[in-house]
């Protein structure tokens, strides 16, 4: 028998090239480009390591490709290529984020400034090749500059046979893509920010579909990257779904979100809920005193799990994704603090984006509604609102997920019931506040219309007292509780009731 005891010991005595793969992979890490990365630090940003550092579980990543290097051998030298282009500029594999598996990539700035080279390419088809045969969620940082023209190993006329496009783009079909923007972020890189379902930027993060060179390139000037699709512009229009103080937060926030995916057990221990009893008084006494929505959401839903979405845009509607008795949950509510909660052209796009979000999310939704309808006049319709108006009721209609609706104050037409998905009978369940009212239009503009003929008969003050006395008995009339009397709705409830209603319901949809 062997003497054990003279045994070579694997831990001490590296098998044949071992060395060579160790100080090879040593090359790849931020400690091997302390210069790099003080630079990067010097300027308030993290590298794309310690980025995927924070978002991943200790020791979980199982990298893709961490040998590769720029595809230009054919003029540099190799050892150059090791040194200065690790990973091709392309970090990447899968990892668990508390415990769920997930695909994460990141663009690393400090190589060739987070251009996409071909052999990166490769690797994020790769590895969006894995999370769509896995079905794992994907978490991109998407920092750089745009397609690189400089790797001449392989020959190219267009390039525009790339597929990472395509299929990042299919890859939302089956599992949830966050993108993370800070810095610059052109050309490419942008549009694969802008495929993902989500988008978390920094207030420094420049969003563009071409940064200055091609702007330049293309005649049209010379512009500085600053000036380029900045975060608050990209807010303010709908491009950047949460803006977020720096990279830290955003890490934050993107596990935020991958929690809000996770499913939870029944009856979870950790969930927290506030005093319910204080939405009886929540709402203005004065029913057409505008009021915040937020706050009541909150109170709805668990303390500490709410993720407001594209709040900058369109803020007279309000999405949120959070948990609700440790269920996820997609939140839409009328904001009646702008435009008395009416819903505009891009608000009812907004509304569809959402619909269309957490249906590929498998997310159901509560509707909290307190609308007058839709804003109409010829402003609203030059802004396309009838097409847009449509798209959000045939995202409603289409919708397969439960869908609770509660009205809180004002349902009126067809605002209304684009809200609940397209009627009163299309959620799985549709509840009323005591206070509320609902009708086929707003209360005072139905009294004139349907009393047109005869109120231009009279007097303008015999015309206004009689507007306001048939407004008060249509009021009476369009009472949650006549709606309830003849079925329109299901219930009427406390709304401290509210909570324990929807739990209920989504505990019953599974």
């Amino acid at each position: 028998m062997p003497d054990r005891d003279h045994e070579p010991d694997e831990l001490t005595s590296p098998a044949t090239g071992l060395e060579e793969i160790l100080a090879r992979r040593y090359l790849t890490t931020d400690a091997a480009r302390p210069d790099t990365v003080a630079r990067r630090h010097t300027v308030g940003r993290r590298t794309a390591r310690e980025n995927i550092a924070h978002l991943v579980d200790d020791g979980s990543l199982i990298e893709y490709g961490q040998f590769a290097t720029a595809a230009q051998e054919q003029r540099t030298e190799l050892v150059d290529l090791v040194t200065r282009t690790p990973a091709d500029g392309l970090i990447g594999g899968t990892a668990t984020v508390d415990g769920r598996a997930c695909v994460v990539m990141s663009y690393d700035w400090m190589v060739m400034a987070g251009t996409q080279g071909m052999r990166g390419h490769h690797k994020t088809d790769r590895l969006i090749d894995v999370a769509t045969r896995l079905r794992l969620p994907a978490v991109f940082f998407t920092e750089g500059g745009g397609g690189r023209p400089g790797d001449t190993d392989y020959p190219v006329v267009s390039a525009l046979d790339v597929g990472s496009f395509r299929m990042w783009g299919a890859l939302g079909e089956v599992a949830p893509r966050i993108a993370v923007v800070s810095g610059r972020c052109f050309a490419g890189n942008a549009v694969l920010a802008g495929s993902a379902d989500l988008r978390i930027a920094t207030p420094d993060a420049n969003l563009g579909m071409a940064g200055p060179a091609m702007i330049a390139g293309g005649g049209l000037g010379q512009v500085a990257a600053e000036e380029i699709g900045p975060a608050d512009e990209q807010a303010a229009n709908g491009v950047i779904d949460i803006l977020v103080d720096d990279e830290t937060e955003a890490v934050e926030v993107t596990r935020r979100l991958l929690a809000v995916l996770a499913p939870t057990a029944f009856g979870a221990d950790h969930v927290e809920a506030a005093d319910q009893t204080s939405l009886r008084e929540i709402m203005p006494a004065n029913d057409r005193e505008a009021f915040d929505v937020r706050p009541l959401a909150e109170t709805l839903l668990d303390v500490g799990s709410v993720i407001w979405l594209r709040e900058r845009w369109a803020p007279e509607l309000v999405t949120a994704l959070a948990r609700i008795d440790g269920m996820p949950v997609g939140v839409i509510a009328n904001q009646s603090s702008h435009l008395a909660g009416a819903l505009t052209s891009d608000a009812a796009t907004k509304a569809a984006d959402f619909l269309e979000l957490c249906e590929r999310w498998a997310i159901p939704i509560l509707s909290l509604v307190d609308t007058p309808g839709f804003m109409v006049g010829p402003e609203a319709e030059r802004t396309g609102l009838v097409r847009n108006a449509s798209r959000m009721v045939n995202a409603g209609s289409r919708f397969t997920r439960p869908l609770i609706g509660v009205v809180l104050r004002r349902g009126y037409g067809l605002g209304a019931q684009a809200m609940l998905g397209g009627d009163t009978h299309r959620p799985i369940l549709t509840v009323a506040w005591p206070q509320a009212h609902l009708g086929p239009m707003g209360l005072e503009g139905a009294v004139r219309l349907s009393m047109a003929k005869h109120l231009a008969t009279l007097p303008e003050d015999e015309r206004e007292e009689l507007v306001r006395t048939s407004t008060d008995a249509m009021r009476e009339h369009a009472k949650a509780l006549n709606a309830a009397r003849v079925f329109e709705i299901d219930d009427v409830i406390d709304p401290a009731d509210t909570r324990r209603v929807v739990v209920g319901m989504l505990r019953r949809a599974g």
